[in-house]
């Protein structure tokens, strides 16, 4: 063992390190909850001034994430700037910064370069760097680690590197950070026992393996895994629709298969930022090894395409009432990818938006999470205002939204959650879809 190691392993162990955390967002904040919780001082970095400034304040950052957490870190050495050069001033750097995709379905690596240049311009000798974002394999090893090498120093020499995935469940109040096994794969053995001695602090469980593009891989075989099984049971539905077969009661009935059946639920598309993306990363880089991920680009394509089944299954129920899509008012009923959250990244509802508004529909929205987006602000959920309605179309399942109240009131629903059937005798015409 160096001195550089054991003079870094007795911070970790003594909780004397300083951790910073690059990227304040849907991963970083509750990362930086947990360390703070455990006794860390904690830095949070983000170019984000207003951000930055909430986050010191102890303000409300986003709605499921309590104030009174945000106020608790602050007051247990926790606290966010946007000047990177304090990066030289921290023992570990996590970064968890976006991972999209481009106009051209490939990987967008410009935030982890930008944070690794970052890093290199202010790196000191025994810091520990952890990526956290969603990626292909050979990312840390290719990209990040020559980057922070540009600092004259040795990745498992001079610093250490390892990758461990994010798997965040925002909104989740089963699973949190410290609930979730924590996979990680470093550069060297040195540099992940340093993580796993790190992440064991804030995890009840770290799970080792031999190298960091194992690492990177399971975090694609998780999203993966759900992008198939989503993109089956969505054509599925496709298919048993135009049957007069009802999907969902299907699934309520495989499911009580005790063994070889796990049930997986369709909807509008997928949303968020890691299932609807990941399987391109792994098809983008397939390529460079002369091989194809066609199974998974057609889970990917499948998934897709339902945004645009269900603008025209909307406008079919519109026509079904004498009505043209066009100058239709339409309410979409949640625009976050998912329930409880406010997270609208690659949300289906905000591309099915896009599409009935292309056609000519006149399109508000109504979710209790998401205020205003593109300067447009959530109507409220009124009887006049359910009323005034041609179709209500439920994108986002949403706890708390008085849906006995919408089918009350409206004329239409389209229905992409199965919410309804939970509701007894609407008066509206309700369309499954």
């Amino acid at each position: 063992m160096s001195s550089i190691s054991e003079k870094l392993i007795n911070k970790i162990s003594s909780k004397n390190a300083k951790i910073g955390i690059i990227g304040m967002g849907y991963v970083g904040i509750p990362l930086g909850l947990e360390f703070a919780n455990q006794g860390f001082t904690v830095l949070g970095f983000d170019k984000d001034e207003k951000r930055v400034e909430d986050i010191n304040a102890g303000k409300l950052v986003m709605k499921h994430i309590k104030q009174k957490d945000m106020q608790t870190f602050v007051s247990k050495k926790g606290s966010a700037t946007t000047n990177f050069s304090e990066l030289s001033e921290m023992d570990c750097l996590i970064i968890c910064v976006p991972t999209p995709l481009d106009v051209h379905e490939q990987p967008d690596m410009s935030y982890v370069v930008a944070v690794s240049n970052e890093i290199s311009k202010n790196l000191t000798k025994g810091h520990l760097v952890v990526l956290e974002s969603t990626t292909y394999p050979g990312t840390t090893k290719e990209l990040v680690k020559p980057l922070l090498e540009k600092s004259n120093m040795a990745a498992g020499k001079d610093f250490f590197l390892a990758y461990s995935p994010e798997r965040e469940d925002p909104g989740n109040k089963d699973y949190g950070v410290s609930k979730i096994p924590k996979v990680m794969g470093g550069y060297t053995e040195e540099c992940l026992k340093i993580t796993s001695l790190l992440y064991k602090n804030i995890v009840s469980e770290t799970v080792e393996v031999s190298s960091m593009e194992t690492a990177e891989s399971t975090k694609l075989m998780e999203n993966i895994f759900r992008a198939v099984n989503i993109a089956m049971v969505n054509e599925m539905k496709l298919i048993l629709s135009r049957m007069g077969v009802n999907i969902w009661e299907v699934i309520e009935a495989a499911k009580t298969k005790p063994f070889g059946f796990m049930p997986f639920y369709p909807g509008p598309g997928m949303g968020g930022h890691c299932i609807p993306i990941d399987p391109f990363y792994l098809s983008w880089k397939a390529k460079e090894y002369n091989t194809e991920a066609k199974f998974i680009e057609l889970a990917g394509e499948i998934n897709r395409k339902m945004t645009e089944n269900i603008a025209h299954r909307i406008g079919k129920a519109l026509n079904d009432d004498s009505k043209s899509i066009r100058n239709s008012k339409i309410m979409m009923l949640g625009v976050a990818y998912k329930k409880d959250i406010d997270d609208v990244r690659e949300s289906p509802a905000l591309r099915i938006k896009e599409l009935l508004e292309f056609k000519g529909a006149k399109v508000c929205y109504h979710d209790p999470y998401v205020n205003k987006i593109n300067g447009e602000k959530s109507l409220d959920l009124t009887i006049k205002n359910i009323k005034s309605q041609d179709a209500i179309v439920i994108t986002t399942d949403h706890s708390g939204v008085d849906y006995e109240l919408v089918g009350k009131h409206s004329n239409l629903i389209i229905d992409t959650r199965n919410v309804m059937a939970n509701i007894e005798k609407p008066n509206a015409r309700v369309l499954r879809a």
